[in-house]
């Protein structure tokens, strides 16, 4: 009967992963297109961040940054709807956290 549990609480730890990095994959992807629309192709997303139970949940916020040029930014986004599970999910601006500009010379 241990036996058992352990093995389920293995495989619920396995999907749960899975379903985590793939949430993390959809949504870059989401925020991608949702900028390709905006005519933003040359913004560069280069990290998502989210809670641990976001891809539990269909209303959820995710921390993005991004990249234009010199210019570096975080975003504070709503996720409504579910990346994964629903054919509609709408991204919502909430916030721009943070600016960093660099100014200069690059090599």
């Amino acid at each position: 009967m241990v036996r058992f549990i352990f093995y389920l609480a293995v495989l619920a730890g396995l999907a749960y992963g899975g379903l985590y990095f793939y949430y993390g994959v959809e949504i870059n992807r989401a925020l991608d297109q949702r900028l390709d629309d905006l005519g933003l192709t040359a913004v560069e997303v280069r990290r998502v961040d989210f809670a641990p139970m976001a891809p539990l949940t269909s209303d959820s916020r995710v921390t993005a940054e991004v990249t234009y040029g010199g210019a570096e930014a975080s975003l504070d986004i709503r996720v409504i709807g579910h990346p994964v599970f629903s054919e509609q999910t709408r991204l919502e601006l909430d916030s721009l956290q943070a600016l960093r500009l660099t100014i200069g010379a690059g090599g």
